[in-house]
């Protein structure tokens, strides 16, 4: 197959997210993507890649966030000279335009700011292109792009101007589309949201978890912790249904009559696609069978805010209060209060294997496990993921958003297997006895972790 070259426009945010982002919006709308060869900078803003039709590059424009505009690559060069010599071997692409079509060009740069008189001259210095059409800054048939990529200079007192024309690359293409995925992040700013919590994921994150699950009309998809929503809003945008659950019916309904996940999903005009809301712990859950969901998306309490949660006592009664529990279990209580079952910790890293086996269940083949793993940076290695893994479960990608001593993975599990398993048993003493013999993964005791300041524990 041969593919037509796209420039890509990077936005400077979450720079690991970019090549899982482009994979899975490519899987999304069934086509191939030729990334370049070799060892890939994901934080320089512009990439060369290979498309088979100029609606592909269309499609990812309209729903990669982390994308600001493709354009189709004509040439680039370390220097002008090198450009110019490689625009005039690629001419063909360009001299369609040449005769009677309106065009705007502009030159702009990355790190840097580039003087109006030298914008001028290299504007100037593609005039070999001949171009006879009419200028049109406003409403141009079509758009050409220049631009310099310069080495970071932050921290350094200099002027705007100093080391221009300096740039490590120049590239030059026309303009495709505008991303215009981006939007979304301001439209889904938590601060504008009509419900949310203390713990609710930002708009730009759940877009690219969003983006992961592949969602598009006619998904459907579960989050098992719920929470104040935050994933389902995105997911319900690109047109597919949710299911939610979590074992805090409180953090999903809010104050008011109408459950606070409902109010936020009516103010962006999706509270048709949620299905449901339950309040059950995912341990002791109703699935009674499995492959019902093409993806499942959360975002599991690790304990710096809000800690993960289980039925169980963290201690046995005594006799006396056995008795007194199983008489108000079997008869109604004197005050006429609902019984409110005891929860106990849920040790972060039995419930990422317990996610994995649970998605394993309830996925369809070929679905999605998207979900963020805290870990802590000088203690991670990829064993760690590994680790969590079944049978018929594959990492695809693990892409980190870092906080400095520690960050969070965003993990995308492919469920490789088409064979019926039964529903996990979630058994406590099973994961600690292997945890005894097995590798111990470095977000285990994620929380007393965090709050020691990732120190190694007195002595």
């Amino acid at each position: 197959m041969s593919y037509g070259k796209y420039l890509i426009v990077f936005a400077q945010a979450h720079h690991e997210f970019r090549i899982p982002e482009l994979h899975s919006v490519a899987s999304l709308y069934g086509f191939d993507i030729s990334l370049p060869k070799g060892e890939i900078e994901t934080d320089r803003p512009y990439m060369v890649v290979g498309l088979a039709d100029e609606k592909h590059a269309r499609q990812l424009a309209k729903r990669c966030i982390l994308i600001k505009a493709i354009y189709e690559f004509y040439a680039q060069g370390s220097t002008y000279e090198e450009l110019h010599t490689r625009n005039r071997a690629n001419q063909a692409l360009w001299t369609r335009y040449k005769l009677d079509t309106s065009f705007k060009f502009f030159v702009t740069a990355f790190n840097h700011k580039i003087p109006q008189d030298r914008q001028r001259q290299v504007v100037e210095s593609f005039s070999y292109m001949d171009f006879l059409g009419k200028i049109d800054m406003k409403k141009p048939d079509i758009t050409l792009g220049c631009f310099e990529e310069y080495i970071e200079k932050r921290g350094l007192i200099r002027d705007r101007h100093d080391g221009d024309g300096q740039f490590q690359q120049a590239y030059f293409g026309r303009l495709i589309e505008e991303g215009s995925a981006r939007v979304l992040v301001k439209m889904f700013d938590v601060k504008k949201r009509q419900y949310f919590g203390n713990t609710s994921m930002e708009s730009e994150v759940s877009l690219l978890m969003a983006n992961q699950t592949l969602a598009s009309p006619g998904k459907l998809i579960y989050d098992p912790f719920l929470g104040t929503g935050s994933m389902a809003y995105p997911v319900a945008y690109f047109g597919a249904q949710v299911f939610g659950s979590d074992i805090d019916g409180r953090q999903m309904r809010g104050k008011g009559s109408t459950p606070g996940v409902f109010r936020a999903a009516a103010q962006y005009g999706v509270s048709a696609r949620i299905l449901d809301l339950l309040t059950f712990d995912v341990t002791h859950n109703p699935w009674r069978c499995g492959g019902l969901f093409d993806a499942i998306v959360t975002d599991p309490p690790y304990g710096v805010r809000a800690g993960a949660k289980r039925l169980g006592r963290k201690k046995e009664l005594d006799p006396e209060r056995q008795a007194l529990y199983w008489e108000h279990r079997n008869n109604p209580r004197p005050d006429d209060q609902p019984y409110i079952p005891p929860t106990k910790p849920y040790e972060l890293s039995n419930l990422a294997v317990d996610l994995v086996q649970l998605a394993r269940y309830l996925l369809k083949p070929g679905g999605r496990l998207v979900f963020f793993l805290p870990t802590v940076t000088e203690e991670y290695e990829e064993i760690d993921v590994q680790s969590m893994l079944c049978e018929g479960m594959e990492v695809i990608a693990n892409s980190l958003q870092d906080f400095g001593s520690w960050g969070r993975r965003l993990v995308t599990i492919l469920k490789t297997t088409t064979d019926s398993y039964s529903p996990p048993t979630f058994d406590l003493n099973t994961l600690e006895d292997a945890s005894s013999s097995q590798h111990v993964p470095a977000h285990r005791d994620f929380r007393e972790k965090y709050f020691q300041g990732f120190k190694p524990p007195a002595i």
